[in-house]
């Protein structure tokens, strides 16, 4: 069976540590004796030099760490999606142009790409939790090219990754957090006219979505 991702990837730092490790010193045999040593004088050598057990216990340690590591490393990023998944709450990592996201599910399928053609459900609510958009509602996914600004920047940002933020991968779910530069701006969205409260999305206003992202579409 060929060696798993972690264990390679934790090979290089294990070895350093158990390098770094001094070795136990090695009790020469009197040369006056010329008997094998019983079960019971390695015993007693054992015991006598306990030195040897503490290094042996210490490369154990380093082991079990870094190995702990790796396979953490890959574990935990599934498991948080998983744990948001079910709870319903999901904290968001905000990257640094200020895009915060979250993954519900991390899908499983390939990774959005810069001028592609997929299909996305998405629900698009302010902050106050209004709901504004839904495709879900529609009974049909978005068909979008992401990556070319045809859409939003955080949706581009959001869905093909960029500045700290993962590509989604297809069957995935993710919730943005979309500040108004990333948005609709100070102009808003569907207005009716010039007061602010016309808008179905006000001015200035901070975004959140739920993205779904389908995968790639045909065409």
């Amino acid at each position: 069976m060929a060696p798993s991702a972690a264990a390679a990837a934790a090979a290089s730092p294990l070895s350093r540590l158990l390098l770094s490790l001094p070795r136990p010193c090695t009790v020469k045999a009197s040369s006056s004796s010329h008997s094998p040593p019983s079960s019971n004088d390695a015993v007693a050598a054992k015991n006598s030099n306990p030195g040897v057990a503490v290094l042996q216990l210490r490369r154990r340690e380093a082991v079990a760490a870094v190995l702990s590591a790796a396979v953490l490393s890959h574990v935990l990023p599934a498991a948080a999606a998983a744990e948001a998944e079910a709870s319903g709450e999901c904290p968001l990592v905000v990257a640094p142009n200020g895009l915060g996201f979250c993954d519900r599910v991390v899908g499983t399928g390939a990774a959005a790409e810069q001028g592609q053609l997929i299909k996305a459900h998405y629900t698009g609510r302010l902050e106050d939790g209004t709901v504004f958009d839904s495709s879900y509602k529609r009974g049909k996914p978005l068909t979008i090219r992401v990556g070319v600004g045809e859409v939003i920047k955080g949706w581009d940002q959001g869905i093909v990754g960029g500045e700290g933020i993962p590509p989604m991968l297809a069957g995935g779910k993710r919730t943005l957090k979309l500040p108004p530069e990333l948005a609709y701006g100070a102009r808003g969205a569907g207005c009716r006219g010039w007061e602010p409260t016309s808008c179905v999305i006000p001015p200035n206003s901070t975004l959140l979505f739920d993205v779904e992202y389908v995968g790639k579409a045909a065409g």
